[in-house]
């Protein structure tokens, strides 16, 4: 079984583009960091997500995005231009989630809808509210009542 998954920021916006078969692919490369201090590195792993699950989240690859990637990996061997050899990491991507920016709360997991607004992730405030633990039913949100409609799963 070949499965890496991994976490990283895109160190530059997603490009998408059309095979001569007609397939859309979405390539990004990510940052991995390991280690810590003055043994910290980085690998950048070279990702593609092909298909409409990767038309419909390339909007949302853009440099700095942190993300946490699961996919099939492989070493891909190639000539540089100076005539020395090389290598990539590359990813084909199956499961592809947005953590958001470090200064951001916003997350999402693709294939799903885009990103809801932040209003229907927690429950509604009354009116003059001022948030806080104040705005919440007396009751459980998990309790066996049936109580806790607004923490129901959507």
């Amino acid at each position: 079984m070949n499965s890496w998954s991994f976490t990283g920021n895109l160190g530059a916006d997603a490009e998408q583009r059309v095979t001569p078969s007609g397939e859309p692919v979405v390539s990004f490369s990510v940052g991995v960091k390991a280690g810590f201090g003055d043994r910290a590195t980085t690998t950048w792993a070279r990702c593609q997500m092909w298909g409409k699950r990767g038309e419909s989240v390339a909007p949302y690859l853009k440099k700095g995005q942190l993300v946490g990637v699961s996919g099939e990996a492989s070493l891909r061997e190639y000539d540089k231009k100076d005539g020395s050899k090389g290598a990539s990491l590359e990813v084909r991507v199956n499961d592809l989630t947005l953590l958001g920016k470090r200064d951001s709360e916003t997350q999402y997991s693709a294939p799903a809808a885009p990103p809801r607004q932040a209003a229907l992730a927690r429950p509604q405030q009354s009116g003059g509210a001022q948030g806080g633990f104040g705005d919440f039913d007396d009751d459980i949100p998990f309790s066996s009542h049936g109580h806790g409609s607004a923490w129901r799963a959507m």
